[in-house]
C-alpha cells in the first residue's frame, strides 16, 4: 500500500487559492510537515529517512495542510492517537528532580 498524502491550500496573493497535493509514490515512503522560520515544508521521505521530494511554502500564504492517512491493509484506517499523561508532583518526583539538578 502506498503512503501518505498531504494536500496543502495556498493563499496566491491574487484573491485565489491553489491547492498543491504532496503524495508518497512508492510503498513505504511518508509525507513529513514540518514548519519553521515562516516556512512550512512537505517532504517525502524513504524509510531510510532521506527526503526524496520537498514543497516549501511561505506559513503566512498557507490556509489548510489536509493530510490523508495511510491506509492499513484494505478495511482500515491507521488509528491515530493522543495521549497524554496526567501526572500530579509528588514528593518522590520532586526530590528526583531537585537531585539531578543540583548534582
Amino acid at each position: 500500500m502506498k503512503g501518505d498524502r498531504v494536500e496543502a491550500v495556498v493563499d496566491t496573493g491574487q484573491g485565489g487559492v491553489q491547492t498543491f497535493e504532496i503524495v508518497a509514490t512508492r510503498a513505504g515512503r511518508r509525507i513529513e510537515v514540518t514548519s519553521a522560520r515562516g516556512i512550512v515544508e512537505v517532504s517525502e521521505v524513504t524509510r531510510g529517512g532521506n527526503p526524496v521530494r520537498t514543497g516549501r511554502f511561505m506559513a503566512s500564504r498557507v490556509i489548510a495542510l489536509v493530510e490523508h492517512p495511510a491506509m492499513e491493509g484494505r478495511e482500515s484506517r491507521v488509528d491515530v492517537e493522543t495521549r497524554r499523561r496526567m501526572v500530579s508532583p509528588g514528593p518522590a518526583t520532586r526530590s528526583a528532580s531537585s537531585a539531578d539538578h543540583h548534582s
